[in-house]
C-alpha cells in the first residue's frame, strides 16, 4: 500500500475550508446566544411594561380621587381655613362687548 503525498495546495485548501467551517460555527452560536439573551432581555422589558402600566392605572386613580371637588373643597376648608365670601366681597364687572372689542 503506498501513502499518497499531499501538495501544499491541497494543505491549504483544507485548512482554510476547516477555517472557514470553524468561522461558519462560531458565528452561528455567538448569533444563537444574542437571540436568547434578546428575548430574556425583551421578556423583562415586557414585565416592567406591564409594571408600569398598573402603576400609571394607580396613580391616575389617585389623581382621580385627590382632585375630585368634594376633597377640593374639604381640604380649602378645614386646610386651609377658607369660607364662602360675604357678600360685600363679591364684586361684579360689566363687560360688554363694544364695536371696538370685536
Amino acid at each position: 500500500m503506498v501513502r499518497r503525498r499531499y501538495e501544499k495546495k491541497e494543505i491549504a485548501l483544507a485548512a482554510a475550508c476547516i477555517l472557514l467551517a470553524v468561522a461558519f460555527l462560531t458565528f452561528y452560536i455567538w448569533h444563537q446566544a444574542a437571540l436568547i439573551s434578546l428575548g430574556y432581555q425583551t421578556s423583562r422589558l415586557e414585565e416592567k411594561i406591564g409594571q408600569l402600566e398598573e402603576e400609571i392605572k394607580g396613580l391616575e386613580i389617585r389623581k382621580t380621587s385627590l382632585l375630585s371637588l368634594e376633597k377640593v373643597e374639604r381640604v380649602a376648608r378645614e386646610k386651609l381655613g377658607l369660607v364662602e365670601p360675604r357678600p360685600e366681597q363679591i364684586i361684579y364687572e360689566d363687560f360688554r362687548l363694544t364695536n371696538e372689542d370685536e
